[in-house]
């Protein structure tokens, strides 16, 4: 985590205090920079009151900040920050920076580049990878798109928050589609260590050996040894990631693919358990029940 200068650096809006948003406002703060935050739920800008300046509304927030944080969790809730009746788009100026931190596909941002012409043209699209433990340490990928001008604005806070932070791309909704190729590996690793495990406990072999031999050799991933845990452990309420977040992101997946006309049958059928899940009421429980939805349980 790169530190900076408080009496120096930029003044920061955050707003959205989600799994993944609080452990970065506290990080940001926590280099010096000085943060001003807002989220909807009372008991998350609880979360960060002893590091940040917490307020009753993102106007409020974004009102006279040189970098304007979004991290929220889906296109409506970006464009209702924005545009929406109490939106900060009234408050932006043309020195304002908007650093969109979230996974919302790159047409959203395309319209918020579009619904603030004439406002700012500081728009730094900056999705990240990496979850809560390294959100608190300042250790995400960020995969930034934007222009040259906009991206130096931000470069500060970006290196705070991330050990790596490329530019993928000079447009807004570069960064977008490199974490929608991210998020299709990812949600195809967790089903994947779904499957296998299903498989494994329905030929009655010992759950816990699987995840432990299978993480030493070929078949070894991120996802398997992290999300595999949890499946063996049955740990699904305790949320680190939760399966409303793959659905959204497959549905991104899916979306972008056909725009292209490029054939993703494994990102298909990945979509295809997510969705089950959101049937069976599970949205809000770890993605690692896709488990549960592979061998047909109730979920724990």
């Amino acid at each position: 985590m790169n530190a900076v200068d408080p009496t120096t650096a930029p003044s920061v809006a955050w707003i959205g205090l989600g799994a993944i948003g609080t452990p970065m406002a506290r990080a940001a703060a926590g280099a010096g920079f000085p943060v001003t935050a807002f989220d909807l739920n009372p008991a998350a800008r609880d979360a960060v009151a002893e590091v940040a300046t917490t307020v009753a509304s993102a106007r409020e927030a974004a009102d006279g900040a040189d970098v304007v944080v979004v991290m929220v969790a889906t296109p409506e809730q970006l464009d209702a920050v924005l545009f929406g009746e109490t939106g900060i788009a009234q408050v932006l100026t043309e020195s304002t920076t908007l650093l969109v931190m979230s996974t919302v596909g790159p047409a959203a941002i395309e319209a918020v580049v579009a619904g603030l012409a004439g406002i700012t043209a500081r728009v730094v699209d900056a999705p990240v990878s990496g979850g809560a433990a390294r959100a608190a340490t300042g250790d995400l990928l960020v995969m930034v798109g934007g222009a040259e001008a906009a991206v130096a604005a931000a470069r500060p806070l970006l290196d705070a928050l991330a050990s790596n932070a490329p530019v993928v791309g000079a447009r807004p909704g570069d960064g977008q589609r490199f974490k929608i190729v991210n998020q299709l590996l990812c949600g195809v690793h967790i089903a994947a260590a779904g499957e296998t495990l299903a498989l494994a406990d329905s030929m009655g072999l010992d759950l816990t050996q699987v995840h432990e031999v299978l993480g030493t050799g070929a078949a070894a991933s991120f996802m398997f040894d992290d999300r595999g845990q949890r499946m063996v452990d049955g740990a699904f309420d305790d949320v680190r990631s939760a399966l409303t977040i793959f659905v959204k992101d497959m549905g991104l997946v899916g979306d972008a693919a056909a725009e292209v006309g490029q054939e993703v049958p494994l990102a298909a059928s990945a979509q295809q358990i997510y969705q089950r899940g959101s049937e069976l009421g599970w949205d809000r429980r770890d993605d690692s029940i896709v488990y549960e939805v592979l061998r047909g349980g109730e979920g724990g």
